[in-house]
């Protein structure tokens, strides 16, 4: 038993080994958050929207070439009479496969599942397009709040609870859940420090994200490196 467990950890470090290995440690962006938000709080328009307004910024800043994903979930909806239950859509799912590099190049994550457990992302690497930091807590504006709608696994909640300003369309009624970029926050807890689940918005204008220590910005990935 003893020696099965131990080649089975062994046959795991190598894998993590090999991954780490494989994946260069610089090159091309493949990730940053946008320096500004749609200007109608978390109304991007829907998923549409903001894949759009990532493509934009990435195109003024001469990475267009690439297929751009912003990093946001929606919730589906449960059948009601002979309307069919609409899946959900996850923001792990949308965003393809990496490695995602930020705008000097450097490391974001190996593939998806780095991506949400042991990533590279923090104030100094989260980068908007043209390589410019943003401002987190302790900086004014504080606008660390990131929109992502998701859980820490990057998947969509459950449909009886607004976290997404109705699928990316709302800018009054609703809320969305935010992560902050530079994992941190009032208290040393898991919670504050996660740069995808963190906490609700106050509300959906742009006044209520700002209120909460955000500006409406969401993170992009480009799909197909």
């Amino acid at each position: 038993m003893r020696n099965t467990r131990a080649l089975a950890l062994t046959a795991t470090a190598a894998v993590l080994l090999t991954a780490c290995a494989t994946t260069p440690s610089t090159g091309p962006m493949s990730f940053f958050i946008t320096s500004a938000g749609s200007g109608k709080g978390a109304d991007l328009g829907g998923l549409a929207g903001a894949d759009a307004h990532c493509q934009r910024l990435a195109s003024a800043a001469g990475a267009g070439g690439k297929t751009w994903r912003a990093y946001l979930s929606v919730p589906g909806a449960f059948a009601q009479g002979s309307t069919p239950a609409v899946p959900s859509t996850h923001a792990r799912n949308r965003i393809g496969n990496g490695p995602w590099y930020n705008a000097k190049g450097e490391l974001i994550a190996r593939d998806v599942n780095h991506l949400h457990n042991g990533n590279n992302l923090s104030k100094t690497s989260a980068l908007d397009e043209r390589g410019n930091p943003i401002k987190g807590r302790g900086d004014t504006p504080n606008e660390h709040d990131i929109l992502t709608g998701s859980r820490a696994d990057g998947t969509a909640f459950a449909p009886q609870t607004d976290t997404t300003c109705k699928a990316w369309t709302s800018s009054s009624d609703g809320s969305a859940i935010v992560g902050h970029h530079d994992r941190a926050g009032p208290l040393p807890e898991n919670w504050a420090t996660s740069w995808n689940f963190s906490h609700q918005s106050a509300g959906c204008s742009q006044e209520a994200l700002v209120r909460t220590g955000g500006a409406g910005k969401f993170y992009c990935f480009a799909s197909g490196n």
